[in-house]
C-alpha cells in the first residue's frame, strides 16, 4: 500500500477529476491521502473530501502564501474548534516562505491577487499552530522555502509534537537533517524532485534515516518530470502541468532507485513511519 503524506486534492483545479483520480487511487493501492487545507475558506471543502473518500486524511492549517487573506482573528478559534470535531485530523499547510518575499516573480500567476506577508508576520501565525499542535500531540505538515534558518531557530525554541512532525517536499540543507530528526522531523520525497537538475535534493535523500522518510505528491503542484509520469491531467488555464496524484507510484519508484532498494522494501518502510506519525485509520 502507498501513502501520499501530502497533497491538496481539494484545488479548484482537481475537481473535475475526483471520480477519476479515486479510480486510479484504488487500483494504484493509494491507502491514504493528507489532504491539507491552506486558509478557512478551503477546510470545508477539506473536510468534505474525507467523508466522501475514505482514502482522505484531512489537515487544516494556514499556509505562509495565505496569511495575508486572513480576514480577522478568528482564524485560530475556527481551527481550534474543527480539531476537536474531527479528532483524526492533522495540522497543516503551515509554515515560513522566504521565496515569495525575494525570489518570486512579480507576475507569477500563483500569486495573483496575494498579500505577501513578511517574514516576522508569517511567524505570528505560524507558531500558534504549532503550539496546538504540541498541546495537542497532533501531527504538523511543515511548509519550508529559503527560509530554514528561521525555522530551525523557531523549532527549537517552541514546543513541537511529541509524535512528530513532517517537512513535506524537504529541500533544505542536508546538514540540517540529523538536527531536525532529532527534534522530531520526517522528511517527504517529491516526485518533482526527479528532475535531472534537482541533484541537491536528490543526494540529500540519500541521506535521510530510513525512518524518516516518507513520499508526496503536493498534487496539482509540483509535477513531475515527464518521463516520470505516470497519470495525466489536461493542464491548467494557464497552460502548466497539473500533477495526478496517481503518480505517487512514480514517486515511490523514483525514490527506490536513489536509494538502491526495491520499491515493496521501500513501501514497507515509508507504511511504518506513516503509521506512527499520523496513526491508523478510524
Amino acid at each position: 500500500m502507498l501513502h501520499d503524506a501530502h497533497n491538496h486534492l481539494q484545488d479548484e483545479w482537481l475537481t473535475p477529476h475526483l471520480d477519476r483520480i479515486a479510480r486510479v487511487a484504488a487500483d494504484a493501492r493509494i491507502a491514504d491521502m493528507v489532504v491539507n487545507g491552506t486558509h478557512p475558506d478551503d477546510w470545508p471543502r477539506v473536510e468534505a473530501l474525507a467523508t466522501r473518500f475514505s482514502f482522505v486524511r484531512p489537515a487544516y492549517g494556514v499556509h505562509p502564501w495565505d496569511v495575508g487573506r486572513l480576514r480577522d482573528d478568528t482564524w485560530l478559534g475556527q481551527l481550534e474548534s474543527r480539531l476537536a470535531t474531527h479528532p483524526s485530523a492533522s495540522i497543516g499547510e503551515i509554515g515560513l516562505d522566504r521565496w515569495i518575499l525575494d525570489s518570486a516573480r512579480p507576475d507569477d500567476p500563483r500569486l495573483t491577487g496575494v498579500r505577501r506577508a513578511p517574514l516576522d508576520e508569517q511567524a505570528t501565525v505560524f507558531l500558534p499552530q504549532l503550539a496546538l499542535g504540541a498541546k495537542l500531540n497532533l501531527p504538523v505538515t511543515i511548509h519550508c522555502l529559503q527560509a530554514w534558518s528561521a525555522l530551525d531557530e523557531l523549532l527549537h525554541a517552541h514546543p513541537v509534537p511529541a509524535r512528530g512532525f513532517l517537512l513535506h517536499a524537504y529541500g533544505g540543507p542536508a546538514e540540517l537533517v540529523p538536527k531536525l530528526a532529532k527534534l522530531g522531523a520526517y522528511f517527504s520525497f517529491n516526485g518533482y524532485f526527479l528532475d535531472p537538475r534537482k541533484t541537491k535534493q536528490q543526494d540529500t535523500f540519500t541521506l535521510i534515516p530510513a525512518d524518516r522518510l516518507l513520499v508526496e505528491t503536493d498534487a496539482p503542484a509540483m509535477p513531475l518530470p515527464q518521463p516520470w509520469r505516470t497519470h495525466k491531467l489536461p493542464p491548467a488555464p494557464d497552460g502548466s502541468a497539473v500533477n495526478h496524484p496517481g503518480n505517487l507510484d512514480a514517486a515511490y519508484a523514483g525514490l527506490a532507485s536513489l536509494r538502491g532498494m526495491p520499491v515493496t522494501e521501500l513501501a514497507a518502510q515509508v507504511t511504518a513511519n506513516f503509521v506512527r506519525l499520523f496513526g491508523r485509520k478510524d
